[in-house]
């Protein structure tokens, strides 16, 4: 159990480190806003016309008798939204972390920096496109993954009793596993550690996981709130990828240090 304390303890770090550095965390806002304002047009379209885009998809429905098309297609549009909206948590930080590549990556850097005993931070060596591709790759899959997880618990959410106690508690758990993998991924990516290796790596401390992802994963149900927290979540996952790997730190805290351009290359 010491280890959902610990997981905890990161993500609580994380949020510290961005609060030592706001240039850092105001150019870490960017990525954010962006992906909130496209998921939020996306979720209004869905709201305004999902009830228009289910009567075309179910033409058979127009020769039952009243009030069943009604009731059939009003609970195939809340079915729709509710996946929406669920596929929309699910895949917020892999969008993000997309579009905010370069912020983010420098700011991984320098939490490496840090907290490295030499001051030094893992450099993948590769250009910019290439890690763009492997992010873009690397989230697919995890958000084809995480699709699945979520499809299935809203099916199970209809089993009475489990449906309404058990299968949400699997959800956060699972969101947060799927939440600390794409932030995590930042930093592993980085050192050359591909996603198998790390879907094993977070699997052997899946406590860790969970204390860590679980807690971030129910606060992005918040509308905003997954905005204001995602600098610090990638700096707290920098430090729970330096413990899953076993690596040294100068200290139990990051260090303050001078601002910097967060653009600039390392």
């Amino acid at each position: 159990m010491r280890d959902l304390g610990a997981g905890f303890g990161h993500l609580l770090k994380g949020q510290r480190w961005v609060a030592r550095h706001g240039r850092s965390y105001g150019f870490g806002l960017l990525p954010g806003l962006i992906t909130l304002v496209v998921y939020a047009a996306a979720l209004v379209s869905l709201a305004l016309w999902g009830e228009d885009l289910v009567a075309w998809a179910t033409p058979f429905a127009d020769d039952w008798p009243s009030p069943w098309p009604g009731l059939f297609r009003g609970f195939l549009t809340a079915v729709l939204f509710a996946l929406g909206l669920l596929l929309s948590v699910l895949t917020f930080t892999a969008v993000t972390l997309l579009v905010g590549q370069p912020f983010y990556e420098n700011l991984s850097e320098r939490v490496d920096r840090d907290l490295s005993p030499d001051g030094t931070a893992p450099e993948s060596g590769l250009p910019l496109w290439r890690e763009l591709w492997i992010s873009a790759r690397d989230s697919l899959r995890i958000v084809v993954r995480a699709a699945v997880w979520g499809v299935l618990l809203f099916a199970c959410g209809f089993i009475p009793v489990v449906g309404q106690t058990v299968v949400p508690v699997i959800g956060f758990f699972v969101t947060g596993f799927f939440l600390t993998e794409e932030l995590t991924a930042v930093a592993l990516q980085r050192r050359g550690v591909e996603l198998r290796d790390r879907l094993a790596l977070l699997r052997s401390r899946k406590l860790l996981v969970w204390g860590f992802g679980t807690p971030l994963g129910v606060a992005f149900l918040v509308p905003f709130v997954a905005v204001f927290l995602m600098p610090g979540a990638v700096a707290g996952a920098t430090l729970l990828a330096r413990e899953l790997l076993g690596e040294q730190n100068a200290g139990d805290d990051a260090a303050e240090e001078p601002e910097g351009d967060v653009t600039s290359s390392h």
